[in-house]
């Protein structure tokens, strides 16, 4: 951490820096890679262009005021326990991730190269490159968790500082700014790792450009890697988070009657570390896997369309998706930078007296507005700029419409993800009738409240599922009466359009963040807020922008497993082309009548429901710990309510970090090894009944089963869990008696139903997804029998 704030203090010299390194590297691809290369050289600029403005934008954050000594002496030990926790998680990831590494080498290093390959590489080669770029991606998703850490533990206390003088406008740009440089960092991260190790393996490996379509295949272990830490990461942080949280409010809220975040709680501290390390942490290695496996699924489909029509342009296939990517870092960091938060008609300019007295709701417009303005200057840049691109890259002269249809599939995915973004807001923003009839049913008892938001929940499945596919159907479409087609004459643009709309869903996946992060940086800045005792005021300005950060975090989520709905489609196409690359006989359908194969399914979707089991019964039993030791601190220390005792902050911290890391090996290692099991047992199964690919379509059935299951039960635990935290916030803005009162208290009980639902399982299945689409790319060769 102290390496991290000498490179903040000496900002321009390390842009000068990335200047400087920046073009002689760029030039040596350009020389090796000539024309062709083109695109990588601009997605490589794009990438250093992007770090340079970080720098800025993370210089400007902590260059804010950092609040008052009392504020200070909160935040210090919620930054120590969360870099304390990561480092400790980390480690623990570590020695799983070499293990795994080894595994992969061995796996890759018995089998035969594929044959199209063979003449470049070696099984050893394989081995040692699938290896190397399954350790990148560890590292650096990794990295991109512990970013999200960073910063989230500093633009905490400046947003507390500016609530604390009463700069609501201020407190607004930290928070969202603090959360974009999360986004650009981790996106830039992910798309640097993947064009630089394109680079290398064609410049050192194959060098004929002939073959530049097999060089995605050797990428899979960079996706595998960050999907791996990702689970890990998302697991243990969002084991933690919500522990703490349910243990504290448990005892503080419902038991002794005090407010959250109150100092008196012992638990209080572990709960606002639990904000860093699960939301932000898990949440930033969570968008690089998501980001990286798309990316990756979608350039082996690009390569495998150039080859079946014949195209030209290979390179400008691949890294189309890459490109899109690219044009996020530019249209979400100008996104970011006009968000200003609008004084209403009829009220002054700033005036501190004003703000000390009046209604924050008469003065400023409803932060959500703020963001949502952002996010549609974000959406037409990106129209804007996928527009030309698509024009340069992918126009034919055999056929000129070949971009625009492109194009359609890219828009189609764009306004898939403002849908998404819209309805996740529906259901769990308390301005709609969903959240405010979770807050009425609490007038009537906890148990109509819980019901109510397992209703609300289960119906906010409905329209998302349908948008997927539409969505997947449309793209499909779109792309396959482009005029691209293979010798036989049969059209085969039509699984690149999915990828393509997968592409066009993320290219806006740093503004995404950044609102995603917005949240857990205000709901730590109100902690700090009420920890150091300052005036009422100054908690309704954080209160007020941490609802809207409930909204961003389930609408972030619900973008989330939109996307991966989409790119389930295109990682599970993409898995077929490895397994035909390797496999002698061609895989082309999955035949569920095949008992095997439709039981393997049956796996599939059995493994979401216990994993989701084990992530929540880790909250609750973790919880329970939590409990206990706050009502035995009560009870040893009965001058804690009166506050003249001091709580013990650090045995809670302690008590949930060991607790967290130990629940997170089981659903981890079930998510690892049962596909793993299902494709190796079939495999033996189909060795000996005479049918080679059984392994494979065993697999393939259980890709399709969990995926689809996961999506359903992700969307269900997100949109449930936010409409829950919102119910509560509403019924405590004085609807239905308001604070204090039965409704309330009904509410709260919600609220901790839901707390796990939507910080643990629910993103934790988001990985879930996609670590199985990719575990499945990436050990494919040792689930076939034939070369």
């Amino acid at each position: 951490m102290a390496g991290m704030d000498q490179i903040i203090q000496h900002s321009k010299g390390i842009q000068l820096g990335l200047v400087i390194a920046a073009c002689p590297l760029l030039g040596y691809y350009w020389s090796q890679l000539g024309l062709p290369g083109v695109w990588i050289i601009v997605v490589l600029a794009l990438c250093f262009a992007s770090l340079i403005f970080s720098v800025w934008l993370v210089k400007w954050l902590v260059d804010r005021d950092d609040g008052t000594e009392e504020m200070k002496q909160v935040a210090g030990p919620i930054r120590e326990g969360a870099e304390a926790f990561l480092r400790v998680q980390y480690t623990s990831i570590a020695k799983i991730a070499v293990l795994v590494c080894l595994l992969l080498g061995g796996a890759f290093f018995m089998r035969e190269p594929p044959k199209a390959a063979a003449k470049y590489v070696t099984s050893a080669s394989m081995a040692v490159m699938t290896c190397v770029a399954f350790c990148i991606g560890s590292f650096f998703s990794g990295v991109s968790g512990w970013i999200g850490m960073w910063v989230s533990v500093r633009a905490n206390l400046r947003v507390a500082s500016c609530a604390g003088k009463y700069r609501y406008d201020d407190a607004m740009s930290v928070s969202l700014r603090g959360g974009a440089f999360c986004g650009l960092f981790v996106v830039t991260l992910c798309i640097l790792g993947i064009s630089t190790l394109f680079c290398v393996f064609q410049v050192n490996v194959f060098g004929d450009p002939a073959v530049i379509t097999r060089i995605p295949h050797l990428l899979v272990g960079y996706s595998f890697g960050a999907s791996l830490v990702a689970l890990f990461a998302q697991l243990g942080g969002g084991i933690y988070t919500k522990a703490a949280d349910v243990g504290a409010d448990m005892v503080g809220k419902v038991e002794k009657d005090i407010p959250e975040d109150d100092p008196r709680n012992p638990a209080v501290i572990a709960d606002l570390v639990g904000d860093n390390v699960g939301d932000c942490a898990g949440r930033g290695a969570d968008l690089f896997e998501s980001i990286s496996g798309e990316i990756i699924g979608a350039m082996i489909l690009g390569a495998d369309l150039a080859e079946r029509a014949h195209l030209p342009n290979a390179v400008s296939l691949m890294f189309f998706p890459v490109i899109i990517h690219g044009c996020d870092l530019v249209v979400s960091s100008i996104a970011v930078m006009t968000v200003k938060t609008k004084r209403l008609p009829g009220s002054a300019h700033y005036d501190e007296e004003e703000e000390k007295s009046k209604d924050i709701l008469t003065l400023w417009e409803d932060p959500m507005d703020s963001l949502q303005r952002g996010y549609r200057i974000a959406l037409i840049l990106a129209v804007i700029m996928v527009g030309a691109f698509a024009r340069l890259m992918l126009h034919n002269e055999e056929h000129p419409s070949v971009w625009m249809h492109y194009l359609g599939a890219a828009l189609i995915g764009l306004l898939t993800s403002y849908v998404f973004v819209e309805v996740t807001k529906y259901y769990t923003d308390y301005k709609y009738t969903p959240v405010q009839k979770i807050a009425l049913a609490s007038k009537y008892g906890h148990g109509t409240n819980v019901i109510s938001g397992v209703a609300v929940g289960m119906e906010s499945t409905a329209i998302p599922a349908i948008v997927i596919g539409l969505a997947m159907i449309a793209a499909y479409w779109t792309g396959e009466t482009s005029g691209l087609k293979d010798s036989d004459g049969n059209p085969v643009g039509g699984l690149f359009g999915t990828a393509i709309a997968t592409m066009g869903m993320l290219s806006t996946a740093v503004y995404i963040l950044a609102m995603d992060t917005f949240g857990p940086i205000t709901d730590n800045a109100g902690g700090i807020v009420e920890m150091s005792n300052q005036p009422e005021r100054c908690r309704d300005i954080t209160d007020r922008l941490d609802a809207v950060g409930n909204v961003t975090k389930a609408t972030t989520k619900g973008y989330s497993i939109g996307a991966a709905g989409l790119a389930s489609f295109l990682l599970f196409r993409a898995f077929l082309d490895i397994v035909n690359e390797y496999s002698a006989t061609p895989l082309t359908d999955i035949n569920i009548s095949i008992p095997e194969v439709f039981v393997s399914g049956l796996m599939g979707g059995m493994l979401v429901y216990l994993f989701s089991s084990l992530a929540m019964a880790a909250v609750g039993k973790t919880a329970s710990e939590v409990v206990n030791e706050v009502r035995a601190q009560f009870a040893m220390k009965p001058g804690i309510i009166q506050g003249t005792d001091k709580p013990d902050y650090d045995k809670c911290v302690a008590l949930v970090t060991e607790a967290s890391l130990r629940e997170m090996i089981k659903p981890g290692l079930l998510a690892i090894g049962l596909p793993v099991l299902v494709g190796v047992s079939n495999r033996i199964l189909g060795a000996y009944t005479n049918r080679p690919l059984l392994g494979v379509e065993a697999l393939a059935a259980f890709m399709m089963f969990a995926t689809a299951t996961g999506i359903l039960m992700a969307l269900f635990l997100n949109n449930a869990g936010g409409a829950w935290d919102n119910a509560k916030k509403y019924v405590e803005t004085g609807a239905h008696g308001g604070k204090g009162s039965d409704a309330h208290k009904a509410a709260v009980t919600g609220d901790t139903v839901g707390d796990p639902f939507k910080d643990t399982a629910g993103p934790s299945i988001h990985v879930l997804i996609k670590l199985l689409a990719t575990i499945t790319l990436v050990m494919c060769p040792i689930f076939i029998n034939s070369a």
